[in-house]
């Protein structure tokens, strides 16, 4: 069945072009719910609450640009309506002009498993700015409409996640020589 034809049989309702449209594109969802979730279980939450409006609102995809891509802008927009809810108001911090840090990871400095874990262990608002701007290409305007924060602290936040994660990384690398000597 051609994609054209299970979004039609999804927008009449039927269960099994709903199931199939949700085993084709779970998958991708959940990766990119993890990024936006603070744990497993969280993830799990958000990928079903978009399926849920997926299927609510599948009628409004209107084939004008990628259909990944309006589903990906549910299960982003899905996972960030849940922080905005758990979390209520953001802090307001003026961290002032902090110098923009840019993390140089050569593929032999850690492993994909490693950044992926240091990156998920982020305090949420920096996790949250720079998934969104270095991983998934929004700007810093985006960015501040989307989880209602200054443009300013949309880029103090990744440039802290930037710093905190460089810290990691050379730390990282310090303790590699020792760990395989072991």
């Amino acid at each position: 069945m051609s994609l054209n034809q299970l979004i039609e049989n999804c927008i009449s309702q039927d269960a099994k072009a709903q199931s199939q449209l949700y085993k084709q594109f779970a998958s991708k969802l959940f990766s990119l719910c993890l990024k936006y979730s603070k744990n497993y279980a969280e993830a799990e939450d958000n990928l079903h609450d978009a399926f849920i409006t997926i299927f609510g609102k599948i009628d409004q995809y209107n084939n004008k640009g990628s259909f990944e891509g309006w589903l990906k802008r549910i299960a982003i927009n899905t996972s960030l309506q849940r922080y905005r809810d758990n979390v209520g108001v953001y802090d307001i911090i003026n961290e002032g002009n902090i110098e923009d840090v840019s993390v140089d990871i050569n593929q032999d400095d850690v492993s994909i498993e490693y950044l992926l874990k240091i990156i998920q262990e982020l305090p949420d608002r920096y996790r949250l700015v720079f998934n969104l701007y270095v991983l998934d290409g929004y700007s810093h305007v985006e960015i501040s409409e989307l989880i209602n924060i200054s443009t300013g602290t949309s880029k103090s936040n990744l440039a802290r996640a930037r710093m905190i994660l460089k810290d990691k990384i050379e730390d990282y690398n310090a303790l590699a020589p020792n760990a395989q000597s072991l």
